[in-house]
């Protein structure tokens, strides 16, 4: 389904079809209309990040027939900064303890996991498909959507970065939801869009995220905007100065907003190249999710760990949707989230030196 998508998108017929003659309300009312119902779709059956994924494929499709939208750079950078507070938002109170209290197994876990994907992002660098640290920073098992801006900042193709990360948290929450009927899952319950604690909790996260993404991009820092509003907005989570309110309508258009710039910059051309890389993008994949399988084996059997708990806490990709189906069984979801969290923050630490360390090499001409 998604090669017959890709290689439609790209072909002739829609390249030479265009938007451009239509008034630009039009243009964004379609854009609207297109990512409602892609998001929509996706989330009626239950796909990760729907509602950033829906906008973003919405937003490719009027780009290729010629629409010529941009977003205000401000909200972009907004949208990175909501981003950021919901990551820190989302923090189990009680990491630092969990992880204290079996650091071998998370070291062990967290490591395990970078040096194989780190392994299969050069594997595939050396092939030559994919431009300068793409690849590595595609193959990164970070949170999806950071990964993906930050990308950008170090030499990256945003576009095939997105392509490669949210088809790895799609293959990784199927995974994961195969693995998980076998201990019954329950169903999610319904969102309640409007739903909010303190109206004046939300109004103060949300200028604290402009004041993190205005000295974020002041300071020139690569994904300032988001970094720095982890970073503050972890201090503020542990410190207790402020519950972090975000309800899920604001998320829902920072999402949309983040899959609109990302989508905005695809072109038939990217998105041929997409298709010509696929199978060996698909089979990395693979292979990732089948060795963490067999560091998840080892968990069971020296650790004591219950089979569930040790898949999800050492699958690669898409974070929000094993929690999510962690928090649906029996799972211990201290252990998952913590194990998750501490990749995270390793992989953002170390990630940027780890994508110029292993593609170093490529980059040197030939015969040197």
């Amino acid at each position: 389904m998604i090669i017959f998508w890709i290689r439609n998108m790209s072909s002739p017929e829609i390249k030479k079809a265009t938007l451009a003659n239509r008034p630009m309300p039009w243009r964004f009312f379609l854009l609207f209309i297109l990512s409602s119902v892609f998001a929509s779709l996706l989330e009626y059956f239950h796909l990760p990040a729907a509602l950033l994924l829906g906008p973003m494929i919405a937003s490719i499709f009027v780009t290729i027939k010629g629409a010529k939208l941009a977003l205000p750079k401000p909200l972009f950078l907004m949208a990175q900064g909501t981003l950021g507070w919901m990551i820190a938002g989302h923090l189990p109170t009680n990491i630092y303890l969990e992880i204290t209290q079996e650091w071998p197994l998370f070291l062990l876990g967290t490591c395990s996991t970078i040096v194989a994907s780190s392994l299969l992002g050069w594997l595939l660098s050396r092939t030559g498909l994919l431009p300068g640290t793409t690849a590595i920073w595609g193959s990164s098992p970070g949170a999806a959507s950071v990964m993906t801006i930050m990308s950008e900042s170090y030499g990256a193709d945003m576009r095939l970065v997105a392509f490669m990360q949210y088809l790895r948290v799609a293959c990784c929450a199927l995974a994961a939801m195969v693995v998980a009927t076998l201990f019954n899952v329950e169903a999610a319950k319904p969102i309640d869009w409007f739903a909010t604690s303190s109206p004046y909790h939300f109004m103060i996260t949300v200028m604290m995220s402009v004041v993190t993404v205005w000295l974020g991009t002041k300071l020139r820092l690569p994904g300032g905007a988001m970094l720095l509003s982890i970073a503050v907005g972890m201090l503020v989570k542990f410190s207790g100065w402020f519950p972090i309110e975000l309800p899920y309508w604001y998320l829902a258009i920072s999402f949309g907003i983040l899959g609109w710039g990302i989508g905005f910059r695809f072109s038939p051309a990217v998105l041929r190249h997409a298709l010509h890389v696929f199978p060996h993008v698909l089979g990395a994949i693979i292979a990732l999710i089948v060795i963490n399988g067999g560091f998840a084996m080892l968990l069971v059997l020296f650790a004591d760990i219950d089979p569930l708990t040790a898949f999800l806490a050492t699958s690669p990709g898409g974070a929000d949707s094993v929690a999510i189906i962690a928090a649906s069984t029996h799972a211990d979801v201290a252990f998952v989230m913590a194990m998750q969290i501490m990749r995270f923050f390793v992989v953002l630490v170390a990630g940027p030196m780890l994508a110029r360390w292993l593609s170093v090499n490529k980059r040197l001409p030939a015969g040197h």
